[in-house]
């Protein structure tokens, strides 16, 4: 299956942007324009390092840095390499971070110096698994410590390798062939590498550039990270597919973002709700030209539909669409027409993507009918090739039907629009960032006070939801809600932090011994 570049595989999609574009802006970044004619050159020279260091088709290629051009460039060049992409939170503490790289076996890292304060490298270096060869720090910032060689000296590293031997070695990559290992979350609270090929990247984001009408000239300020199928799959990747330019933009700020869409004329910017919530929230909306706003996407959220409305009306967006997806289907299964109205948009998913199936199910695995809620699960070209070296979550997750069960809650109405409502594993949003409460529940039983605890998501107006942490302290111990907040954000990325913390003398359970969530939420909020 090809989009309309030609392309099955992401190295063919460059060389393809690169032809139908020339002359336009593939990457702006700062002071940095990169011209679409002169990216394949650019890729090539990060796949020469590379293949210089011993980098061989499948293996894993590491990046843990924020939005940035070079970003792009470490991530095309391992793919252009035949190597396996694994993308980084950049809100992991290091010990998160040294468990993906280990477990990846990832021979080389791509990593920022220092970022909002935090030596990225310092941080690793104690916990480096002896399976990571090479780390090298991205330019801005180099830190002294745990860093091999800067990005400038390992790419020097690769003139030897003719750009000739790079080109081939990305021409040979096949639709088949993974391009990323993106670890996510799961309810045994450690991360699962999800493994997806080049194919269903293209294919499946080269559908969601047509509807959202992305056209080549388009400026795409890409807020949402990297790190996350949002930032890189519809994000950078899509732009590729339509010949927009990139825009990366390393941290949500209202003030920046303001500033940036009048400067910069960008035309589409995509994000959870709370951007656009904090964009019509803003003191100088009425003030600011955003008359060059052309394309919205959104999700991962409850939405109003006064909120599509006035993203329509106050923010002068002619397409805003809300699209359901996750990591273990590429990151997109459903999307709503931009043509809907407003009350779709905001209260469903929208239907399918050509090539897919969606079905509700319940508890016994057997289809229910329009209108009935239970399991959504998917089928198609994008579901994943499964988990990394773990085929029991694999079998766990997709059935033998092919069927991926997503854990999630929703509808099915008679137009086939699907409707998320609820989430089997209790997994809650916060501003965009998926959270698995066993993944928390796990890292907060290490604290010396704690005897148990139980982590649930409660409604929050400003991020959709946020984590609140019910506690049970062991006998004899003292402690309070900003002791333990305080030590949460010393041992875990800063979303998974709960943002208020409950004390019991015991958890509600049932006659299962299994707490009982739903009633320690009314107490909680109560």
């Amino acid at each position: 299956m090809t989009t309309e570049v030609g392309a099955s595989t992401i190295p063919a999609l460059l060389f393809a942007a690169a032809r139908r574009h020339a002359g336009r802006t593939a990457i702006e970044d700062g002071a940095v324009c990169i011209d679409y004619a002169d990216l394949p050159a650019r890729v090539l020279a990060v796949s020469r390092a590379l293949i210089a260091h011993g980098v061989m088709p499948g293996d894993r290629v590491a990046i843990w840095a924020p939005n940035r051009h070079e970003w792009i460039l470490a991530a095309l060049g391992a793919h252009c390499a035949g190597a396996v992409m694994v993308p980084i939170n950049t809100r992991m503490k290091g010990a998160e971070a040294a468990d993906v790289i280990g477990r990846s076996r990832a021979r080389v890292l791509f990593v920022v110096g220092t970022f909002l304060g935090v030596d990225y490298p310092a941080m690793l270096a104690p916990l480096r698994p002896a399976t990571l060869e090479r780390v090298v720090v991205l330019p801005g910032g180099a830190s002294p410590g745990g860093v091999d060689c800067d990005w400038d000296v390992f790419i020097a590293g690769g003139a030897e390798v003719p750009e000739a031997t790079a080109r081939a070695r990305a021409e040979a990559v096949a639709p088949d062939d993974l391009s990323d290992l993106m670890f996510t979350s799961g309810t045994t609270g450690k991360p699962k590498g999800v493994m997806s090929a080049h194919g269903q990247c293209v294919r499946a984001f080269g559908e969601y550039a047509r509807v959202i009408a992305l056209m080549p000239g388009d400026r795409y300020l890409v807020v949402n990270p990297f790190f996350h199928a949002f930032g890189y799959k519809a994000g950078w990747l899509t732009c590729l597919i339509g010949g927009a330019t990139i825009l990366p933009h390393p941290v949500f700020d209202a003030e920046e973002v303001f500033r940036r869409i009048e400067a910069d004329r960008i035309t589409v910017l995509p994000g959870p709700p709370t951007l656009y919530l904090s964009m019509l929230a803003h003191p100088r909306l009425a003030e600011t030209d955003l008359g060059s706003l052309r394309i919205a996407v959104t999700g991962a959220a409850t939405i109003p539909p006064i909120l599509i409305k006035r993203m329509r009306h106050e923010l002068g967006f002619a397409v805003v669409t809300t699209a359901y997806g996750l990591t273990e289907c590429g990151g997109l299964a459903t999307i709503c027409d931009p043509s809907d109205d407003a009350e779709t948009v905001a209260g469903t998913s929208g239907r399918v993507i050509p090539g897919t199936e969606v079905r509700i199910v319940d508890a016994e695995n057997l289809p229910l009918p329009a209108g009935e809620a239970g399991e959504i699960c998917l089928r198609g070209f994008h579901v994943m090739k499964g988990y990394f070296e773990d085929p029991g979550a694999t079998a766990e997750t997709i059935d033998a039907e092919g069927w991926l069960h997503t854990g999630d809650v929703g509808t099915l109405d008679g137009r086939g629009y699907l409707r998320i409502t609820d989430r089997l594993k209790d997994m809650f949003i916060v501003g965009g960032f998926n959270c698995y409460p066993a993944e928390i529940e796990a890292a907060l039983t290490q604290h010396p006070s704690i005897a148990q605890v139980a982590v649930i998501g409660i409604p929050d107006e400003r991020m959709g939801e946020v984590g609140c942490a019910c506690v049970v302290l062991k006998a004899g111990h003292e402690l309070d809600e900003p002791g333990l907040i305080a030590w949460s954000r010393e041992h875990m990325a800063n979303y998974k932090v709960p943002r208020f913390v409950r004390f019991f003398g015991a958890l509600p359970v049932n006659a299962s011994n299994k707490v009982m969530k739903n009633e320690l939420r009314v107490l909680a909020i109560a």
